[in-house]
C-alpha cells in the first residue's frame, strides 16, 4: 500500500444548509447531528448500496416502499434510482424518503418528496440511472429508510435487486408514495425496485467500501429484515471508532453470482465498473468471489480464476481504489462438491494469501472452516446447507475483518 491518495474535488457545506437541518424529521430532536461544521471539508459517500439486476417484479401504476439501512451517516441525502436492466424507458412521478415505521408505514412528520432537477417527475432511459437532489438535513447512522417510487405505467422488466434479505411492500393501483400508513401496500416483497444506493455527505476523511461478491456477500441464509449480513455487521464494526476512521458501506453482492460467465447477474467482471467503481467516493473494495464459478464447472484450473483476479486488481489500481481479497469459504456437503474442486479451491486460496497481488487479504475460509475438516464449515456457523453461513457464521467473517486494511490509500 502506498501512503497517500488523491482526493476528490471536496463540496463546501453551506449554512443554509446547515441551518436547513434542523426542519428535517430524519433526526430526533434528542439526537446530535451528522452534520460537519460549516468549515469542515465534505465528500459524497454511500451510506447504503444494493447490486442491479432483473428482477420477477411486474408492476403496473403501483408504489414500492423499498427499506434501506444506512451505514454511516451524513447530511443531504441523495437517492440513486436504476433502470440498467429495464427493457423500457420508465416514469417516476412521485418518489419519497422518509423513516421508516413498523411493517410498511413510515414515522410520522419523517417523509421528504425527492425532486430531480427540481422536478418531482423522472424519465429514466434503458440502461441508465439518476441522481435525486439532495434532501437538506441529517441522516444518522444505522437507520431504516422507506423510499418510496410510484411508477407511471406499466413498467416492463424491473431493475432492482431480487434476493434483497429484507421485506419490502407493494401497493395497489396508483400513487401512495406520501402516505405515512403503511396500509396500502399490501404485498410484501423480498425484491428491490429501482432503488440502488443512498449517498450522504460526511467529512472528507470518510470513504466508501464496497463489498463485492456472491450470495454469501448477499447475504443469503442470514435473518431476513435484520440487516445480519456481513457487510451489515461490518458498518456496525466501523462505528465504533473515531469520525476518521468510518465509512460507508455498499453491498453489492448477487445471490449465484460468478466472475467468468454471466448468471444470476452479469459477471463480475462486467459488472465491476458500474457496481464498485463508479461508487461515491469508493476508496477499498473487498472480493469474495469464485465458489460458483467452481460449482459450476466454469473454473476448471487455479489459473482461471487467478487471471480473472488479477484483471480486477489492476481495474481497481488504476482508478486509484485498493483492493481487498476474501479467501473462498469451503462447501463441503453442500451441492456440487468434488474433490477435485475443493483442490482448486485451496489452490486459489493459497495464491490469494501469498501472492501479494491484494493490497490486504480477508482469510474468510480460515474463519469459517471446521478446524478437524478444514473442507466443512464449522457447524456452528453453517446456515444448514454447508454452502452459506448463517449469522453467526457472518459475524465471524465481519469481525475478521482488520478495520485497519480499509483505510487503504493508493
Amino acid at each position: 500500500m502506498t501512503a497517500s491518495r488523491t482526493r476528490r474535488t471536496p463540496l463546501a457545506v453551506a449554512a443554509a444548509a446547515i441551518a436547513a437541518t434542523a426542519a428535517l424529521a430524519f433526526v430526533p430532536a434528542s439526537a446530535p447531528s451528522a452534520t460537519a461544521a460549516p468549515d469542515v471539508r465534505t465528500d459524497q459517500v454511500g451510506t447504503w448500496g444494493t447490486a442491479v439486476d432483473t428482477t420477477t417484479l411486474a408492476l403496473t401504476d403501483q408504489t414500492v416502499r423499498n427499506l434501506v439501512h444506512t451505514s454511516v451517516g451524513g447530511a443531504n441525502l441523495r437517492i440513486s434510482l436504476s433502470n440498467a436492466f429495464g427493457s423500457v424507458p420508465v416514469t417516476f412521478d412521485s418518489v419519497w424518503v422518509g423513516r421508516a415505521g413498523e411493517g410498511a408505514a413510515v414515522v410520522a412528520g419523517s417523509n421528504r418528496r425527492l425532486t430531480f432537477g427540481d422536478s418531482t417527475s423522472v424519465t429514466i432511459p434503458v440502461g441508465a440511472e439518476v441522481l435525486s437532489d439532495p434532501v437538506p438535513g441529517d441522516v444518522p447512522a444505522q437507520t431504516t429508510l422507506a423510499v418510496s417510487v410510484h411508477v407511471v405505467g406499466d413498467a416492463g422488466t424491473v431493475s432492482g435487486h431480487k434476493l434483497a434479505h429484507q421485506t419490502n411492500y407493494i401497493s395497489g393501483a396508483g400513487d401512495h408514495g406520501s402516505d405515512e400508513a403503511g396500509s396500502a401496500f399490501t404485498t410484501p416483497t423480498t425484491s428491490y425496485a429501482w432503488v440502488e444506493s443512498a449517498v450522504v455527505e460526511a467529512p472528507q476523511q470518510v470513504d466508501t467500501v464496497v463489498a463485492f461478491g456472491d450470495s454469501i456477500t448477499d447475504g443469503d441464509k442470514s435473518s431476513t429484515s435484520a440487516n445480519r449480513r456481513w457487510p451489515n455487521v461490518l458498518a456496525r464494526r466501523a462505528l465504533s471508532g473515531p469520525k476518521p476512521q468510518q465509512f460507508g458501506v455498499m453491498n453489492a453482492g448477487i445471490s449465484g453470482n460468478r466472475v467468468l460467465a454471466d448468471g444470476p447477474g452479469v459477471s463480475a467482471q462486467a459488472r465491476f465498473d458500474r457496481d464498485v467503481l463508479a461508487q461515491p467516493d469508493v476508496s477499498t473494495v473487498v472480493v469474495m468471489e469464485g465458489v460458483n464459478d467452481l460449482r459450476w464447472d466454469l473454473a476448471t484450473k487455479p489459473a482461471d480464476l487467478i487471471q480473472a483476479y488479477k484483471q480486477l486488481i489492476g481495474r481497481a489500481h488504476a482508478r486509484g481504489v485498493c483492493i481487498v481479497g476474501g479467501t473462498i469459504t469451503p462447501w463441503e456437503g453442500g451441492s456440487r462438491w468434488s474433490a477435485p474442486k475443493e483442490a482448486i479451491r485451496e489452490d486459489v486460496n493459497e495464491w490469494i494469501r501469498t501472492s501479494g497481488e491484494f493490497d490486504a487479504v480477508v482469510d474468510f475460509d480460515a474463519v469459517v472452516r471446521d478446524p478437524k475438516q478444514p473442507t466443512r464449515m464449522l457447524a456452528a456457523y453453517d446456515s444448514g446447507d454447508h454452502l452459506h453461513p448463517g449469522d453467526a457464521g457472518y459475524e465471524a467473517m465481519a469481525n475478521a475483518v482488520d478495520l485497519k486494511t480499509l483505510e487503504c490509500r493508493r
